[in-house]
């Protein structure tokens, strides 16, 4: 774990980056680790562990639980310092919960960080399904709709770097493509402008993606329409749901590029 992203050179942090490492340790299902357990996912001593542990929780980031240590909710003040500074989520919302309005089903916005998309905004209705998903939440990229839209927008070799990394999702999907299947995939998607994935992430979750350009035009977010397979058929969903997203998409894109154009004042 400790090699994932790696830097070099003089100004590299190496005590920084030990201790992001210990913070990634976490994943689900394991809300809670003993010292041993987190110096054997992070491939650090138990020393300097310790010492990491010690400083993170001196921090808030980390509390003592029982035998060992869990996350507090201060860690997700890390990923939303992220998402404020972009202001995605006050210029999203408003289109998206009128999206939801119309189609009684749950939108997400994420980006790709590596091989995965990451939920960077969300407004749901609630339904039951396979999978649950908060901000913050991460899924193999190939086998959601908003991860091939993402991906699609990618240069070549930055499309095969992001593809060459591992997963950090914990997530093993029902659709895992040969490269070749992928590139067709992909191609379908920059054809069409849109994404489609039915149940190639877990039974039943069956969803639509398009992607959120900037000002510049660029893919710089996607966003999605999820319904439950057995209650919403392709036709629904592409007939439907899809024109809606796709100018919901536009509005955001328009005003996220209207809100950047906005000059800095300062008081």
């Amino acid at each position: 774990m400790t090699d994932i992203g790696r830097g070099a050179g003089p100004d590299f942090i190496e005590a920084l980056a030990r201790g992001l490492d210990v913070l990634r340790s976490f994943r689900p299902g394991t809300p809670a680790m003993t010292l041993s357990e987190i110096a054997g996912r992070t491939g650090l001593a138990r020393p300097t562990v310790r010492r990491i542990l010690i400083t993170l929780e001196a921090l808030g980031y980390v509390r003592a639980d029982g035998r060992g240590y869990a996350l507090t909710p201060r860690v997700l003040d890390l990923g939303m310092a992220y998402v404020n500074a972009l202001n995605m989520w006050d210029v999203a919302r408003p289109h998206m919960e009128r999206l939801v309005a119309h189609t009684n089903e749950s939108t997400s916005m994420a980006q790709l960080d590596g091989h995965d998309i990451v939920y960077v905004a969300r407004v749901a209705v609630p339904k039951i399904v396979t999978l649950a998903v908060t901000i913050g939440t991460r899924f193999p990229a190939p086998a959601t709709s908003m991860g091939k839209v993402l991906l699609a927008a990618l240069p070549a070799d930055e499309l095969a770097a992001v593809l060459a990394e591992p997963s950090r999702s914990g997530i093993t999907p029902r659709w895992q493509p040969s490269a070749e299947e992928l590139d067709t995939s992909l191609r379908e998607v920059r054809a069409k402008g849109w994404a489609l994935a039915d149940q190639d992430l877990a039974p039943g979750v069956r969803s639509i993606a398009t992607g959120v350009r900037g000002g510049d035009g660029r893919v710089v977010a996607a966003i999605n329409v999820t319904v439950h397979a057995a209650e919403t058929s392709l036709e629904t969903l592409l007939d439907e749901h899809l024109p809606r997203l796709l100018r919901t998409a536009a509005d955001i894109g328009h005003d996220w590029s209207l809100t950047a154009a906005v000059p800095a004042v300062t008081v």
